[in-house]
């Protein structure tokens, strides 16, 4: 496509067609969570669900700075990331509604899943325990001369906890390949970010480790795409790692029961104006970047690929009981009480 006359360059290497796609990646994150929302309350959704409203900028821009071959590790506000590296709508709301067909088999729920092949490592729940293993991950890329990028992402209150400590520093010392993007949304769950640390700049940790710490808007994407590409080339190039401090904010609860008493209705105004999906689309609209039409066509888009995934999803099977142990054990339980009786002999 050609830019309108008088258009600016587009920043950051960046082309139309990436652009368009960061745009379809944004939406779909929002749409698809809309979705299980609704699915949720009707009572369709197995399990917590966990919304990233207000934070998908980061997600999508950040995911969108690595290569095909790098590997990340979300937390449960990062679907974002996981739709940049190639999972499925489909396979989303199979965790989520627990069907037989899903990721892992209707044990897990919500993004608890991987695919190595597509670049993306499910996280560990406690907080900032992927950081030492995206430390050790990273490290086998060196060790191996692999030309690969790590990514781990970690909440505000993670920074307080010890394995982030001793997966930031092991990493620093060994020079790994990895980028740590902190993920400062205002709160540790229920707990503000001034009642757990000291700085106020997240970012300034990074000096006790020796490393880079760059704080960003991350309600502004074409921002944390910049300073996430450079880490990630400062990485790949041998340089070691970089945190990432991207200012955000939480606009749901905890998860889909939290009632949000400790967020005021005023704070959470505030930053709906400062959505990141319409901050983004006023930015590259505005510049002639993408028009209008590219837009609807990617609304359009989105809505049929999550209308058929959706009916898809509810016309499958939930998991047949049966199958509950199998898997679990070293030798896969194909009819467990006849082996349990084994077992006693």
């Amino acid at each position: 496509m050609t830019l309108a006359a008088g258009a600016p360059p587009i920043p950051a290497g960046l082309t139309h067609d990436d652009l368009r796609r960061i745009y379809y990646y944004l939406r779909l994150t929002r749409a698809l969570e809309t979705r299980l929302t609704n699915l949720y309350r009707q009572g369709k959704v197995i399990g917590g669900l966990y919304s990233s409203l207000g934070q998908e900028g980061e997600s999508v821009a950040s995911a969108f700075a690595l290569e095909r071959r790098d590997i990340l590790s979300p937390l449960i506000r990062n679907l974002g990331s996981m739709l940049v590296k190639g999972a499925r709508p489909v396979d989303v709301l199979r965790q989520y509604m627990a069907k037989a067909a899903s990721p892992t088999a209707g044990r897990e729920m919500n993004i608890h899943f991987n695919d190595l092949n597509l670049g993306y490592l499910g996280q560990i729940s406690h907080l900032g325990d992927m950081v030492p293993v995206m430390a050790g991950i990273a490290l086998s890329f060196r060790m191996r001369g692999e030309d690969r990028v790590g990514l781990v992402y970690v909440g505000d209150g993670a920074t307080s906890t010890g394995t982030f400590h001793e997966g930031v520093n092991f990493a620093a010392v060994m020079r790994v390949p990895l980028v740590v993007m902190v993920e400062h949304n205002g709160y540790a769950y229920s707990t503000p970010t001034r009642r757990q640390a000291a700085v106020e700049r997240l970012a300034d940790k990074a000096l006790a480790y020796g490393i880079p710490g760059i704080t960003v808007d991350g309600n502004d994407v074409l921002a944390v795409y910049e300073v996430t590409k450079s880490a990630v080339e400062r990485a790949r190039s041998g340089g070691g790692v970089s945190l990432i401090e991207a200012v955000t904010y939480r606009r749901r609860g905890h998860a889909q029961h939290d009632d949000q008493r400790y967020q005021s209705p005023e704070e959470v105004a505030r930053w709906e104006t400062n959505d990141p999906v319409d901050r983004y689309l006023q930015r590259v609209t505005g510049a002639g970047w993408i028009g209008e039409t590219d837009v609807a066509e990617i609304d359009a888009q989105v809505e049929v690929e999550l209308d058929a995934a959706v009916a898809d999803c509810e016309r499958e099977p939930l998991p047949e009981p049966e199958t509950a142990l199998t898997g679990v054990f070293v030798r896969p339980a194909t009819a467990p009480a006849l082996w349990f009786r084994g077992l006693d002999g």
